[in-house]
């Protein structure tokens, strides 16, 4: 009866309002078209999955996901997302959301680069390039089958989004593995895992070449030092 009661009162309030004069409307409108009024439920989803996609910066990619909407109009809205953001209930969810997603984008970035070193160590990376196993060879694929993989994989670009299913097309029409029913039997997913193997032991090897190269800089930059300083006691002796 009490909640019925206060329900009452405030329509009796509605009710009985006065209007709003020019000066009031002109002010509710200005508020309105502020409060971002035509982006609905639908626009906040598609703009977060855009964020977690491409990563919260990347505005021209965001906003081409974004349908139905300008990249000004993205723009003015991240700004104003992000000023605000702490007054979201879920706001932890979001940002974890978004999170694993840039996550993704660094691993790819690195994944990249750890291949653009790889190939440049050769002339012909699909005739020349090597594999370090070490312990980590497998019983299953040979050389010959994993410096495709990696090759194709970089040539078709780690960034793409379904580049395990352009690979294994690569694979079935590869003539080099005309019959080779164990490759060309393959699924996306067998690949991929093939290729993460594969891109982790081409990471430990740049990173073993890069300690190399450090040490043997080290020991320059020593060398270089000590005959420095073997020539200017020579100079003070003169």
């Amino acid at each position: 009866d009490e909640a019925k009661a206060v329900q009452k009162e405030d329509q009796e309030k509605i009710d009985n309002a006065e209007p709003l004069n020019e000066d009031q409307q002109a002010e509710k409108d200005a508020l309105l078209q502020e409060g971002f009024t035509t982006w609905n439920k639908r626009d906040f989803n598609l703009f977060i999955k855009a964020c977690e996609k491409w990563g919260r910066d990347d505005v021209e990619n965001i906003a081409d996901d974004v349908e139905g909407k300008t990249p000004e109009e993205v723009k003015a809205y991240m700004e104003v997302f992000w000023e605000r953001a702490n007054e979201l209930q879920d706001l932890e969810k979001i940002n974890s959301q978004i999170e694993r997603g840039e996550a993704k984008i660094e691993r790819r970035q690195n994944t990249r680069r750890a291949l653009e070193a790889k190939m440049a160590r050769y002339r012909a990376p699909f005739h020349q390039l090597k594999m370090q196993y070490g312990t980590n060879k497998g019983k299953h694929y040979n050389e010959e089958e994993d410096r495709f993989l990696v090759c194709m994989l970089y040539q078709l670009g780690i960034d793409k989004e379904n580049v395990y299913d352009e690979l294994r097309t690569e694979v079935r029409n590869a003539p080099l593995f005309r019959f080779d029913w164990f490759l060309k039997s393959r699924t996306a997913a067998e690949l991929q895992r093939r290729c993460n193997t594969l891109i982790t032991l081409i990471e430990r090897e740049n990173a073993e070449l890069e300690e190399r190269e450090g040490r043997r800089s080290l020991w320059e930059r020593n060398r270089t030092a000590a005959e420095l300083l073997h020539r200017l006691r020579n100079e003070k002796q003169i």
